[in-house]
């Protein structure tokens, strides 16, 4: 049995995304869509790169959450552009919600916009919003058989960022594992084994971003890990 309200939905999602592309291409506007479980630490990524990039790259962030502006406020007061969408509810964002908060930024000031999805490995890996790439985020709090049990995300992403490794001993989580099996369903991507309470793989992290944002990615030309 075809589901033609769930295929109507996509169709119409994929018409705005690809809008969405064609605007932040004459932006010459480098996005990711970065996406994980509630949790994960995708804010305090987003804090510790924007102190990071200061003076090298001009950094806005589109963030989505289904109550509060939470989020939004803590990167604000990291000194990057933020705006903030409420889904009331809804499990992922849609490329029609962020074409109406692109409204309110200034692309033509900046050469990194993040998307800061709703947290969830499911829902928002169905919903192209017409970014340059998804990165997944990943902490060791979560359980090294995420991968296995969510493999969409894994299989889209560009990069996969695993975070808060300072927590690894405290857990039980298979780092050598988790990274294996994430090759096995999509082995062009990258890796960056971080944490954001030390620092450990962020350099690496942005220099990946750097290269993004002026268009020298080619590939696994710049891969990095560490």
């Amino acid at each position: 049995m075809k589901i033609i309200v769930g295929q109507d939905l996509l169709s119409a999602n994929a018409s705005q995304a690809g809008e969405n592309r064609v605007l932040f291409k004459n932006h010459r506007l480098a996005v990711i869509n970065l996406i994980s479980a509630p949790g994960s630490g995708k804010t305090a990524l987003l804090e510790k790169t924007a102190s990071l990039l200061k003076g090298k790259l001009k950094l806005g962030v589109v963030v989505g959450d289904l109550y509060t502006a939470r989020d939004a406020e803590r990167i604000e007061r990291a000194g990057v552009t933020a705006v903030q969408i409420n889904t009331e509810g809804v499990c992922h964002l849609t490329a029609d919600m962020v074409a109406r908060a692109l409204q309110e930024v200034s692309l033509d000031q900046l050469n990194l916009l993040f998307i800061e999805n709703v947290g969830n490995l499911v829902c928002p890996v169905s919903f192209d919003l017409g970014e340059r790439a998804k990165v997944a985020l990943l902490s060791v709090a979560e359980g090294s058989d995420k991968p296995a049990k969510y493999p969409g995300i894994f299989r889209e992403a560009m990069a996969t960022v695993i975070s808060k490794v300072d927590l690894l001993p405290y857990t039980d989580f298979d780092l050598p594992a988790c990274l294996e099996e994430i090759q096995q369903i999509n082995g062009n991507q990258q890796f960056f084994i971080t944490s954001a309470h030390s620092g450990q793989g962020l350099s690496q992290w942005c220099a990946w971003l750097e290269q993004l944002a002026a268009g020298k990615f080619n590939g696994n030309s710049i891969a990095s890990r560490s």
